[in-house]
């Protein structure tokens, strides 16, 4: 057992946590953190050093010896626009991170738990790669009707990056040949458009911006809610959690999991099903929306992933409507810790440059 790398993909609830040597992933476990009560920890933020000691407690319980993991890498979060690739944690990203500089999220704590765990190791160092904020977007998809606003770069970088790299070595071509709209369906829903390797266009997920998702309102009428925030009703942190948190199938199902929504339909709910064939329409439509992104060139492909592409019926309902832009391939749940893995083995074997934040 020798050079390891420990990938960790925090989530709302739980940590994903996954330790390989080569391509043999030696332990993985989803790592449930039930017991961090919201009132104790007002912050994603303030669990860092929690999981930290419990994922460290995991791995010593699980005969894994850490003393040969060489590279501890996690997802990236809300930090400052970046290029796609891979970056040493240093001062710099741990700082905005914990200050939530551009954004508080549990996507932060990727960083922070890599930081924290490969300071109890010897010899480890801390990276993320394809953090949610790579930016690759054309000017023209800057703009909003509002001078004082532009539009942002952030969507599930990582997993839409290797998804469309996979799906170009199926192809036989190359990433930076092909032209591709990639659709992460998971708690987030984001799309992009990747032109010949770059994503020049997407939906600003984290803001709300497109389809609505599992915990996502998506898009709203703008004049309803400027009448909500103004009603003396809301706080401005309970209208931000509407919008992100609790919109999307928590609002109408009081439920964060898109998987029970489906049993729900399943069953024969006529309400699940209804929201679910909405929801489904709207990441149709803005697919549809991308094609414009390629100024007339042929799109190659369109690539669906996420947790919900696992869903048959879901995906029927998009591939019906999107399939005459393009051939659709379906890659189900997130590519997250194996993404992680891949940019972890690169760097042990110095194929890939190190970025600095």
């Amino acid at each position: 057992m020798r050079d390891l790398v420990l990938a960790l993909n925090p989530r709302m609830y739980f940590t994903r946590v996954a330790v390989y040597q080569g391509n043999s992933t030696l332990f993985f476990k989803k790592i449930n953190h039930h017991d961090l009560k919201e009132g104790d920890y007002p912050l994603f933020n303030d669990q860092a050093a929690n999981r930290t000691s419990v994922i460290l407690k995991e791995l010593e319980e699980n005969d894994i010896e850490i003393k040969h993991i060489k590279v501890v890498i996690g997802r990236g979060g809300l930090i400052k626009p970046v290029k796609s690739g891979v970056y040493k944690v240093n001062e710099k990203m741990i700082q905005d991170l914990r200050c939530s500089e551009f954004g508080e999220d549990v996507v932060n704590l990727g960083g922070l738990l890599a930081n924290g765990i490969a300071k109890a190791i010897d010899g480890a160092q801390a990276y993320i790669a394809d953090p949610v904020v790579v930016d690759e977007f054309q000017d023209i998809a800057r703009f909003t009707g509002r001078p004082e606003f532009k539009r942002r770069s952030i969507f599930h970088a990582l997993n839409q990056k290797i998804s469309a790299r996979k799906y170009a070595k199926i192809k036989y071509s190359e990433y930076e040949n092909m032209n591709l709209i990639v659709a992460h369906l998971g708690g987030g829903i984001s799309i992009g458009a990747h032109k010949k390797g770059r994503v020049i266009d997407a939906n600003q997920a984290y803001d709300g911006d497109g389809p609505f998702s599992p915990i996502r309102s998506g898009s709203l009428p703008m004049g309803d809610v400027i009448k909500m925030c103004y009603s003396g009703e809301y706080t401005k942190d309970e209208m931000l959690k509407k919008q992100s948190g609790q919109g999307g199938l928590f609002a109408y199902f009081n439920t964060h999991s898109a998987f029970d929504v489906c049993q729900m339909r399943d069953a024969g709910d006529k309400k699940a099903a209804e929201v679910l064939s909405a929801m489904a329409y709207q990441v149709s439509k803005f697919i549809s929306s991308l094609y414009v992104c390629f100024d007339g060139e042929p799109v190659d492909g369109i690539v669906i992933t996420g947790g919900l592409a696992k869903d048959d019926t879901f995906v029927r309902e998009i591939r019906n409507r999107v399939e005459i832009i393009a051939p659709v391939y379906v890659m189900p749940g997130a590519e997250v810790l194996g993404a992680l893995s891949y940019y972890g083995q690169m760097i042990l074997r110095g194929e890939t440059e190190i970025k600095d934040y």
